[in-house]
């Protein structure tokens, strides 16, 4: 198989490993009224269920993000995969309120080696000029697995109990990732930059320092302003995944199965558009303008506030179901570019470092959503407090737009007008956009 087919491969293996990693951490949120009901939980445990996942997770990421710059991402990978696969069945078996926690906190620390390994073996597959759209491929993952977690987390409840959808997804994950590890091949770091950034053979020599690798990240004043909007993005991402199935539940009396559905399947879908689309516009917007792809981001959060607002205030099923399918699809455009505007800042061999540490204050900065909108309920009731969340996306358009143009530094180097031909061969005209997005690398072998 020739190396382009096969780096689009890579993203298609590595889809169904991420719709697992969604479908898996989702699940739990769709049984919250049964699990209310069946073991008598107040709404501020199920806040702490929802947040210690984020707490293990976060914490977890930067340490999983300097393994990822040493070691075999690969074998990072599929070995999370496996592991928190076998948290998720676990999880079927909790009798007592503990032993949610328990395995929400260990499902975060499985999940932690996935994306930082995983979005740093896409940037060696993947170029400049297709880092977005392949980035933005795999994105739609999140949102397929949010809504397979779920609606059939949901269903499942509805008709076999609450354990069943960890049954489920628990047992695929293991079969999943036993089958990709003859698939997926790890690649020279560096590679789709035309370098070796791996130094030696020997993983251990010549690397710098945590600490050094950390300056290098955090001393660059753009990263520290994606970081600080991710925060914030990852703030109100929190909010819908945590309490929109209960929200739709309790205001519009929606089934379990039903609102498992809608409270993930409008917005999710519409962001599978949208990041698409997203990461299309960023990878030719970047080829004239160097903050190409954090403005796309910008213009998402800041199309995106007004549907927020209108999804917490509405009484009208049909403007909600507008409203989340707005929300959705500007979302899209901030996500498909989250990682690949970080990696136009940082070296191939700082890119798991750097991808775990923006992650974890992401996370960290998100986790106390569920808490803070279930205490801030109990005073101005859930549909105020969601849709004061649209303040925030406001906020971040203007900071990340203002950020980009003043922060962002010049391309290292020129993209050709025609990229999508090999060495020694003319440059042919553009093609389809369906094409266009498949296109090789230049000069990538």
């Amino acid at each position: 198989m020739s190396h382009t087919r096969y780096k689009w491969l890579v993203v298609l293996m590595l889809w169904f490993v991420c719709l697992f990693n969604y479908a898996d951490r989702q699940a739990i949120f769709s049984v919250f009224p049964l699990l209310r009901e069946k073991m008598g939980l107040t709404v501020f445990q199920l806040g702490v269920v929802g947040s210690s996942f984020m707490w293990v997770y976060a914490l977890a990421l930067p340490v999983a993000g300097v393994i990822g710059d040493r070691l075999p991402r690969k074998h990072l990978i599929l070995g999370g995969l496996i592991f928190w696969s076998l948290v998720t069945l676990a999880t079927a078996l909790a009798t007592e309120y503990w032993h949610l926690v328990l395995f929400r906190a260990l499902e975060g620390l499985g999940e932690a080696f996935y994306f930082p390994a995983s979005m740093s073996l896409i940037s060696d597959y993947h170029g400049r000029d297709t880092r977005s759209r392949a980035m933005a491929l795999h994105q739609s993952s999140v949102y397929a697995g949010t809504v397979l977690g779920g609606s059939l987390s949901g269903a499942l409840a509805d008709w076999f109990g609450w354990q069943a959808g960890f049954y489920v997804f628990g047992c695929l994950g293991i079969a999943l990732g036993f089958v990709l590890l003859g698939l997926l091949k790890e690649p020279r770091r560096g590679q789709s930059e035309g370098i070796d950034a791996d130094l030696t053979g020997n993983p251990f020599v010549k690397r710098a320092g945590l600490g050094q690798a950390l300056a290098e990240v955090l001393g660059t004043p753009a990263v520290l302003l994606l970081i600080a909007v991710f925060v914030g993005a990852n703030f109100v991402a929190m909010v819908f995944l945590t309490w929109m199935p209960s929200f739709l539940h309790d205001k519009f009396h929606m089934s379990l199965s039903m609102a498992g559905l809608s409270g993930t399947g409008y917005l999710q879908v519409a962001s599978v558009v949208g990041v698409l689309t997203g990461g299309f516009l960023a990878d030719r917007w970047a080829r004239h303008v160097p903050a190409g792809r954090p403005l796309t981001q910008a213009v998402g959060l800041l199309a995106g506030f007004p549907f927020i607002f209108l999804t917490g205030w509405t009484l009208s099923v049909p403007v909600l179901v507008l409203a989340m399918v707005g929300f959705g699809f500007f979302k899209g455009f901030y996500d498909a570019n989250i990682w690949a505007s970080l990696y136009d800042l940082v070296k191939p061999q700082r890119r798991a470092t750097a991808q775990g540490l923006m992650n974890s204050i992401g996370w960290l900065g998100g986790s106390p959503a569920p808490l803070v909108i279930a205490a801030a309920s109990l005073t101005y009731g859930m549909s105020a407090c969601i849709s004061a969340t649209s303040l925030i996306y406001l906020s971040l358009g203007v900071l990340l737009a203002g950020g980009s143009v003043a922060l962002w530094p010049a391309r290292p180097a020129p993209v050709p007008p025609y990229d999508d031909a090999p060495d020694g061969e003319p440059a042919r005209p553009r093609r389809s956009l369906l094409a266009t997005f498949f296109r090789k690398d230049s000069g990538v072998k």
